[in-house]
């Protein structure tokens, strides 16, 4: 079969085609998804026969971004892509989210997605193409996948609700929300926005949920077009005999040990109950004792909480775990914060740096080419009591420092001369037992504050979960989760912001039918916590330090003209070179013309700036100016006004008497004081001293220059003359 083809239109006038059929054909499934001139290529790919041993999916999600989709060769001494970058893993993480949880259970097959970028224009992000084309390409394929969903990105201008808006769109807009859903409801949703209300999110994802359906719509088309049939594989053997058996001897124990209200001693009893009652079974039935063990320890937990109200450790539903808020707890730290948060734990610092050598810069399709705010986040082993070797940082590590920044940033003054500093701040967690990245938030926004950084508002965050009974309807929402009710609840939704709203946002729903009422309640709840936090923030930290500490750099910043940077920088960087070498300061211009300057000492970093600010001056003719003698020549003097920018004052104008040589009058590097007379097309000064104290006043005559010569008269006129005189004259 040939090239197939689906499409529709989503928002206002985009149009989103899948095609099939032509690219990639070996593979199980591929589909490129285009919208604009954006093209995705997705393929899904499955191993013949299912991993042995393993209790989980193999599922591995790929995106990249090819440079010449945009035109472009990859940056750096190697020019070819290697590792992936920062945004390419965390779009990755954004396909692997919500189709994950689209498997079958028990089907172990290893799977691979891969999205690759062929072509790209600014208009038509391809991140939410590659999710919509990694599920058109399992549905359409032989591998068993319970979807297909779609997904698009919903941006805020002006209270008005943009479907995928372009680059320069995202640049004004409030809400940056990526949102997946099935048909029936949302499944995860990804977002960062500036203190947007609660009623304004659920508004957001309604309107997406209704483009999502058309997309949705089109994969069936296609599917019903081409879809292959899906692989048969056997189910996991039933272990209702092994759980019934669990329950009637062992219920009462095991509910003991779920009711443990330390983390570790839960985990320790949990497991020492499990190992015992499997070891009363022969070997070959011990994986599927493990298994039931599993069911029932999930079903009891969420019993107890939607039945009693009471959780595993002895909280009720909306109760937040005791909060510990310390700060300025590193000496040599710029600002640093210790948040505690029951058994999660985070260690945030933040460093200011200089513009230039500490911003990060970007080698990325399209957007800024640096970054001046950073939030890093880690998660060593010893947090959870386990050891493992280091290596580099972890998707999840990547993806929660990436959420921790969103929900910082809109509250951190931007790059400009009232703070010219690069931020950066880390967190090491220490302790995790559920929502270190929200405890990162609020470590974070402590540490910026301790460090000085002017934020506009303190942010704070928390987790969210759910335990919902479908049968029933039944639900419960839970404040602050651990990492149990997280592993067996039904929702993880994480929130951040202000006292006024939103800045970030990440949920992912394992289950279907959550309505917008429970999503609504959930975020009403959040919000109740969020401020329950922030108070005990306060009580810490009110508000950012006045002053930035003294371990930070001392910065300091004038603004010239952009059309002035050359003059400043000089051919080859002569001119900007020799004022680093003459003051010691360290000095940074961006595009914008601002102009960052660090040094040792106040007065080297002023007189850095104040040669800067000579030679970036916008000379006007009648300016009085000084400069020192650069060059002597018998018919003036060249002065150096500044770095770069010299002017001849002419023999004629610098006295009123006659100075018969320049050189017995100046030295090089006298310094003069003389008037702007004239301003030529490249820039170069004629000066005077006319008028000046000490100089020629303008009425006099300067005794240096000629007299001017009255024309002669033609010399046949004077002798006419002449002649007719003496014949008047004559007797």
């Amino acid at each position: 079969m040939g090239a197939v083809t689906v499409e529709c239109e989503i928002g206002k006038g985009k149009k989103v085609s899948i095609e099939t059929g032509k690219l990639a054909k070996q593979a199980n499934g591929s589909v490129v998804v285009r919208s604009g001139n954006s093209m995705v290529l997705v393929t899904a790919c499955c191993a013949e026969e299912p991993s042995e041993g393993l209790d989980f999916f193999p599922l591995t999600v790929e995106y990249r971004e090819r440079a010449y989709a945009a035109g472009k060769i990859p940056g750096g001494f190697i020019k070819r892509e290697g590792k992936p970058m920062d945004n390419e893993i965390l779009v990755s993480r954004l396909i692997d989210r919500p189709i994950r949880p689209l498997f079958p259970d028990g089907f172990r097959h290893e799977v691979q997605v891969m999205a690759l970028v062929i072509s790209a224009d600014e208009e038509h992000p391809p991140d939410v193409l590659a999710i919509v084309g990694a599920s058109a390409a399992l549905s359409i394929s032989d591998i068993p996948f319970e979807g297909p969903i779609g997904a698009v990105r919903i941006g805020l201008i002006e209270d008005e609700f943009i479907i995928n808006p372009s680059q320069q769109e995202m640049e004004v807009s409030r809400l940056n929300m990526v949102v997946a859903g099935t048909e029936d409801a949302i499944v995860m949703v990804e977002a960062g926005a500036n203190e947007v209300p609660e009623e304004t999110v659920i508004e957001a994802l309604k309107v997406a949920h209704q483009e999502i359906k058309k997309l949705i719509q089109i994969q069936k088309n296609l599917v019903q077009q081409i879809g292959k049939e899906k692989i048969q594989f056997e189910p996991p053997p039933s272990t209702e005999e092994y759980e019934n058996l669990i329950r009637e001897k062992h219920l009462e124990a095991l509910l003991a040990a779920i009711r443990t209200k330390e983390k570790k001693a839960r985990e320790k009893a949990l497991k020492e109950l499990k190992k015992s009652i499997m070891e009363q079974f022969p070997e070959e039935e011990q994986p599927l004792v493990a298994s039931a063990f599993d069911k029932v320890e999930k079903e009891e937990m969420r019993r107890m909480i939607l039945k009693e109200g009471i959780r595993a450790d002895g909280r009720g539903t909306k109760d937040i775990r005791p909060i510990s808020c310390e700060v300025g707890i590193l000496p040599e730290a710029h600002g640093s914060a210790l948040f505690t948060r029951g058994e999660t734990q985070a260690l945030v610092a933040a460093t200011l740096g200089m513009p230039g050598e500490d911003e990060q810069i970007l080698d990325e399709l399209f957007g800024e080419g640096s970054k001046s705010f950073m939030v890093h986040y880690n998660f060593p082993p010893f947090s959870v009591g386990e050891v493992r070797p280091l290596r580099g940082p972890s998707r999840r590590e990547i993806g929660h420092g990436a959420l921790a920044e969103r929900a910082l940033k809109p509250m951190v003054p931007a790059k400009s001369e009232e703070f010219p500093y690069i931020v950066r701040v880390v967190s090491d967690i220490l302790e995790s037992n559920g929502s270190s990245s929200m405890a990162t938030v609020c470590g974070g926004s402590l540490a910026l504050m301790d460090a000085g950084v002017p934020m506009k508002k303190p942010v704070a965050g928390i987790a969210m979960g759910l335990i919902m009974d479908q049968e029933t309807g039944r639900y419960a929402i839970l404040s602050d989760i651990l990492g149990l009710e997280d592993h067996l609840g039904d929702m993880d939704f994480k929130v951040a912001g202000t006292e006024e709203g939103i800045t970030a946002l990440q949920m992912d729903i394992k289950i279907s039918g959550i309505t917008w009422d429970i999503m609504a309640e959930a975020l009403q709840q959040a919000k109740e916590g969020r401020l329950y936090i922030l108070q005990k923030m306060k009580e810490a930290l009110p508000a950012p330090r006045p002053e930035i500490s003294p371990k930070a750099p001392r910065i300091y910043c004038m603004q010239i003209k952009p059309s002035f940077i050359r003059d400043v920088i000089g051919p080859g960087g002569r001119t900007i070179r020799a004022i680093i070498d003459k003051t010691g300061a360290r000095i940074f211009i961006d595009e914008n013309g601002l102009v960052t300057v660090s040094a040792e000492t106040p007065e080297a970093a002023q007189e850095a700036l104040d040669i800067i600010s000579k030679i970036a001056h916008d000379y006007q003719v009648g300016e009085l100016v000084k400069g020192k003698v650069k060059r002597i020549e018998d018919y003036g003097l060249f002065i150096e006004v500044a770095p770069g920018r010299e002017g001849l004052l002419h023999i004629s104008q610098i006295s009123d008497r006659r100075i018969r040589d320049l050189k017995e009058e100046f030295n090089i590097g006298d310094e003069v004081e003389a008037k702007i007379m004239e301003i030529d097309e490249l820039g170069r000064f004629r000066l005077t001293r006319r008028g000046l104290e000490g100089g020629p006043k303008e009425e006099e005559p300067l005794r240096n220059e000629r007299p001017q010569r009255q024309p002669r008269k033609p010399a046949h006129n004077r002798n006419r003359h002449d002649r007719g005189h003496s014949r008047r004259e004559r007797p």
